[in-house]
């Protein structure tokens, strides 16, 4: 080669668009995990309020049994528009079900289930569903 001649071989080449393409393979399936994890987010969200108003429920009423959407301060459950993330949340007896879109990588069959068991004197709450099992929230 002579001192005129500047550039990569063809060789070095290759071989930098093979290390881009190994990164991507391993990039863009977690960045798509990230994706539906900050989509599911606003479901966990959505569940939270209905959490503390469950826990001042059977801090009032001292029975989940009285603690349903609509009632003892519980909120009636939100209709599907309010929340793009989410079709359904329904609460029963203090257990939080939530039933999300197919939206964002998100299936409808992931459904989150945030269930309170009383500890003593407090409650203990539980994730359970698809959310678990797709690694959106963990399970306590």
């Amino acid at each position: 080669m002579t001192s005129q001649q500047r550039g990569f071989t063809l060789i070095e080449l290759m071989i930098v668009v093979a290390i881009i393409g190994i990164l991507a393979a391993i990039a863009i399936p977690a960045y798509q995990n990230y994706i539906k994890k900050a989509a599911y987010s606003e479901i966990i969200s959505a569940m939270t309020s209905y959490k503390t108003a469950i826990q001042i429920c059977y801090g009032e009423t001292n029975a989940l049994a009285q603690c349903d959407a609509g009632s003892n301060g519980v909120p009636a459950a939100p209709t599907a528009s309010t929340v793009k993330a989410f079709n359904t949340l329904a609460v029963a007896d203090g257990v939080i079900t939530a039933t999300p879109n197919a939206y964002k990588g998100i299936l409808a069959t992931e459904t989150c289930v945030l269930t309170p068991t009383v500890t003593g004197d407090r409650l203990t709450w539980v994730f359970s569903g698809g959310c678990v099992t797709q690694n959106y929230v963990k399970a306590s």
